[in-house]
């Protein structure tokens, strides 16, 4: 019975081909969401994640960047600097804002850095300088793209105009973009004298950035200090209930319709061969037999779809960001593997539910259907 379960689907490859294909598009079509909604957490805190300190400082009762504001007085940072353990501190100015490029206004997060910033500024870059001077300023290279400017353009930042000299990689996102500035400039945009956002630590070999946390707390007055991981982390978190979550829950939604579809399918291919496992079933064949054919067929059925989902994504997905430069996108094969561990054994139910009804049909009435 196996062996006519496989010769079937090759003698009418059209159907089972069909149902392989529905099945791998509601697959793609999540894989697609998860994508972005990985790229997009991972973008939107890539500044803290890229800037490579140990520790982070700001203001007491601060403890992320994401919508946030800290305010230190400058004078902190030799504080910082004299704790036991700490290698270097660089301080940024910070501000959440929106710059006018190309006619068209971008939320972004503006990172005051001074000239000789080693962590502070962009970590990856497309073309031009790293670090802006006076009158300067450094964007995100998607941003740029899709504004149709260049260095050598200006930009609008809070009422100034600023001379693009450098093109940044991996610091666009949907949520937001992070432009970097002089932070001279951006303390007379922001009226901000003698006061820093956010110290940018770095911790001496053998010292533990907790450890280093705790020491910066006790011996500076009025500061937060959190390790990277714990910064970056909180971050995350805040960033996810700004917006990001939404897309999860369209990734979960397109799941569950994935999952329906399998379900469809799988009854609907055995519905079609209903008369012919009726017949199977007046000739003496076996409700295990029968059961193992149905099963076989929708298992190979379902797993040809999981796998043109994975050949599909494989080749379409990397082509998005080309398309649509403003998508940040980050496939992650454990959703696929999720998919087929949850669409199979749903597939297989799917598919009994009418099998079991071929089972109660009367022999003479098979051959008369």
């Amino acid at each position: 019975m196996l062996n006519w379960g496989l010769r079937d689907l090759l003698h009418q490859p059209g159907r089972p081909l069909s149902g392989a294909v529905a099945v791998a598009a509601a697959f793609l079509l999540v894989l697609f969401f998860d994508a972005v909604f990985e790229g997009e957490s991972r973008s939107i805190v890539a500044y803290p994640s890229h800037a490579g300190a140990d520790v982070w400082v700001m203001q007491k009762g601060v403890s992320n960047m994401h919508m946030a504001s800290s305010l230190l007085w400058d004078w902190k940072l030799d504080r910082v600097a004299r704790v036991p353990g700490v290698a270097a501190v660089e301080p940024i100015l910070y501000l959440n804002t929106v710059v006018s490029a190309g006619g068209r206004e971008w939320f972004t997060y503006v990172v005051g850095v001074d000239r000789d910033a080693r962590r502070a500024g962009p970590w990856a870059m497309a073309s031009g300088r790293r670090l802006p001077g006076p009158g300067e300023v450094v964007v995100p290279e998607v941003l740029a793209r899709i504004a149709g400017l260049g260095p050598g353009d200006q930009v609008t930042l809070l009422g100034r105009a600023l001379r693009i000299v450098g093109l940044s990689r991996g610091t666009f996102s949907m949520a937001n973009s992070v432009t970097f500035v002089a932070r001279a400039d951006l303390a007379e945009l922001m009226n901000v004298r003698d006061a820093v956002s956010y110290l940018l630590v770095s911790a001496r070999p053998g010292v533990s950035p907790a450890e280093l946390a705790q020491r910066i707390e006790s011996e500076v007055d009025k500061v937060s200090a959190l390790p990277a991981a714990i910064f970056v982390a909180r971050d995350r978190e805040m960033a996810m209930q700004m917006g990001t979550e939404v897309i999860r829950i369209m990734t979960l939604i397109g799941a569950l319709l994935a999952v329906l579809v399998v379900a469809f399918t799988a009854w609907r291919q055995v519905v079609r061969r209903s008369r012919e496992l009726a017949v199977a079933r007046a000739l003496g064949f076996g409700a295990a037999a029968l059961y193992g054919a149905v099963i076989l067929q929708t298992s190979l059925i379902t797993l040809a779809g999981v796998l043109l989902a994975a050949a599909g994504g494989w080749w379409l997905l990397p082509w998005v960001p080309q398309i649509m430069p403003q998508i940040s996108l980050l496939v992650d094969g454990s959703m696929l593997l999720w998919l087929a561990g949850v669409g199979l054994p749903v597939a297989v139910l799917s598919s009994l539910w009418p099998a079991r009804a071929v089972m109660r049909v009367d022999p003479l009435e098979a051959f008369q259907r």
